[in-house]
């Protein structure tokens, strides 16, 4: 795999290096699976009383919104932005018929813990999974190197949109395609970020950043990638995220005010798709 020339390690932040190196976020009951997303909860009966088995299919189907978007994706490269504990770019492989995935992450021992999760896999598919470290505005690959671009609940940590979104036109190919789903600001009000961090612990200790979806969009366009569409998800996301909860915080805790965010018009949930062009 070519490294991208002059590309150096990006320092982690501190909230991100403690939620993701010894706090290990990803064990935490709230996520289950393997997996550290909120969920994609269409279909689920919120109901009735939810199970481990609902949280985990719910995180699932968040991979498969994403890589529904990106489709076809039979015999192709995909590199996941912010992989985390590689349960999804491992799905990916197994269910959307990749030639290779390869995982990023920034964190190294989130990259450790992938690898020990899927050795199994590792070892049944050599040359098909891999795992690079790498931050979202300096990435250690090639130009034209991937076919496909996913990044799943990882953008609302990374720092500098402009270089992410300059990063994802170099590494994808012409004609490559590239999804990205998270919670943003959906609009441009200068007056959200403050109050989402009186809201959220994790705006307020720097874990998140209130990036707004223009902003993001506009990242894209400039970095010359096209045809981007933004989908509003967060119907199927903070209704069923915050019923999971509701079984271990109660009311006005910190993470069951993401459903209040939303309600009050400053945080959704996004899936934003783009194309790098042909010519």
């Amino acid at each position: 795999m070519t490294q991208c020339p002059g590309a150096t390690p990006q320092p982690i932040p501190p909230a991100v290096q403690e939620a993701y190196g010894p706090a290990d976020l990803g064990s935490m009951p709230m996520f289950a699976g393997g997996f550290i997303n909120f969920g994609y909860w269409q279909g689920i009966d919120l109901d009735g009383p939810l199970t481990e088995g609902d949280r985990i299919s719910s995180q699932l189907a968040m991979y498969r919104h994403v890589l529904g978007a990106l489709a076809p994706t039979e015999g192709l490269c995909a590199l996941e932005v912010g992989c985390g504990l590689g349960a999804g770019g491992a799905m990916a492989l197994e269910e959307y018929g990749f030639a290779r995935v390869t995982g990023m992450d920034i964190h190294p021992q989130q990259l450790e813990r992938a690898r020990r999760a899927n050795s199994g896999l590792l070892s049944r598919r050599p040359g098909r999974l891999h795992f690079a470290q790498g931050a979202a505005e300096d990435m250690p690959f090639g130009d034209g190197e991937f076919d496909r671009l996913l990044s799943v609940e990882a953008a609302q940590h990374f720092r500098d949109l402009d270089a992410f979104a300059r990063e994802t036109a170099r590494v994808l190919r012409p004609g490559g395609r590239a999804a990205v789903t998270s919670f943003f600001v959906p609009d441009a009000d200068p007056s959200r970020a403050g109050r989402l961090a009186e809201l959220l612990d994790t705006f307020a200790s720097g874990l998140d950043v209130a990036h707004t979806v223009p902003l993001l969009t506009g990242s894209l366009e400039r970095a010359g990638l096209t045809g981007v569409r933004v989908t509003s998800i967060g119907a199927s996301v903070w209704p069923g995220w915050d019923r999971w909860l509701s079984g271990t915080w109660k009311p006005d805790t910190w993470p069951r005010n993401f459903l209040r965010a939303y309600r009050e018009g400053i945080l959704d949930y996004f899936t934003v798709t783009v194309e790098r062009p042909t010519g």
